[in-house]
């Protein structure tokens, strides 16, 4: 009888410890899927701070992973930096830093962004140019988009040897920049930058324009340096040709040019309105009414359209323009001064009956 209360009490402590064992086992389990899950959705889950449906992330050339942690952090990409950090060491992204600008959409997991900065894939930048006047505003343009360093940028542009390979100096250096949009890479250097441009002005000038420049007796930068006067004279584009052969017939008379704009360029001053006599006295080689022939560079990048117009330019004997009387933005052209004059009082006629 002892002997089976004995095998009883046994066999229901055996239980017990059995019964327990299930028990730490389960909790040990319970505990081990909860890190796991905590690590799947640290690696996998949304690591991104609060922001609208992308951001872009820039790590400059030369950075070190510190730095990127810190830019992760003053950029509000991540809203965790240490799970990011737990995860891009296991991915050895510490080693593998790429510079660029990196489009990160809200949501993305720590998988995610360190996947995409360690492949290097970059979103591209669009960099849309219009019209420029100045080589600061190419630079501006450059370096507020892109990485490439404004100070080098603006050396490279007064550099007469390295332009010299482009058939250009630091007066016709905006002769290469052809208005277009393109596209770069953010971390792109200031060279890489303007070989970009001179290579689309070489895909431009392609037989057909050349042949066009040849026969009207200009060179390549002398037709952009014409295009540029003729593009800061009038927004209307069925006119610009005409426009082009009063500059193109007073050029090869060896007349002066006497161009408004380019006295606004030679003073620097783009919003000035009229111009007066003292203003055509300043003296400087864009002031055509000071200098004959065309002035040592061109006074903004013309477009496509007026580039075409200009070697496009029609057969005339205008030698003069002036502003239509009926305020509509296009301009009375004529052959003698005589005709201009004629022209002239007209529409200084409709000035002062319109009260200006």
């Amino acid at each position: 009888m002892a002997t089976t209360k004995r095998n009883n009490a046994s066999k229901k402590t055996k239980t017990k410890k059995a019964s327990w064992i299930r028990r730490a086992v389960v909790i040990v389990c319970a505990i081990i899927a909860g890190v796991l899950v905590f690590i799947a959705y640290r690696v996998f889950g949304p690591n991104t701070s609060a922001f609208a449906d992308k951001k872009y992330f820039y790590i400059r050339t030369g950075s070190t992973y510190a730095n990127v942690l810190e830019g992760l952090e003053e950029q509000n990409i991540v809203s965790s930096r240490n799970s990011f950090d737990f995860v891009a060491r296991r991915l050895g992204y510490p080693a593998r830093v790429k510079a660029g600008r990196y489009q990160i959409k809200w949501g993305m997991s720590n998988f995610e962004i360190v996947k995409l900065l360690r492949s290097g894939k970059q979103a591209p930048v669009q960099l849309v140019i219009t019209k420029l006047r100045t080589r600061n505003d190419l630079v501006r343009k450059i370096s507020n988009n892109l990485e490439a360093d404004s100070t080098a940028l603006r050396l490279l542009l007064h550099d007469q040897v390295y332009l010299r390979q482009f058939g250009l100096d630091s007066n016709t250096v905006m002769c290469a920049i052809v208005p277009n949009t393109y596209e770069y890479y953010w971390n792109t250097s200031a060279e890489t930058a303007f070989e970009k441009l001179e290579k689309e002005r070489e895909e431009f000038w392609n037989a057909e324009r050349k042949a066009k420049a040849r026969n009207l007796g200009l060179s390549m930068n002398e037709v952009t340096i014409l295009a540029a006067i003729v593009e800061e004279e009038t927004n209307k584009n069925d006119e610009k040709p005409l426009i082009s052969s009063v500059y193109l017939n007073r050029y090869k008379k060896g007349m002066r040019l006497q161009a408004d704009p380019t006295v606004k360029f030679a003073l620097q001053d783009f919003g000035l309105k009229r111009i007066r006599e003292g203003h055509t006295q300043f003296d400087s080689p864009y002031n055509t009414y000071r200098y004959g022939g065309l002035p040592p560079g061109p006074i903004c990048t013309p477009s496509v359209k007026t580039l075409d117009a200009v070697l496009n330019t029609p057969e005339t004997d205008y030698i003069y323009f002036c502003a239509r009387s009926d305020f509509s933005g296009y301009h009375a052209f004529a052959a003698t001064y005589q005709e201009h004059l004629a022209n002239a009082h007209k529409y200084q006629a409709a000035l002062n009956k319109a009260g200006y």
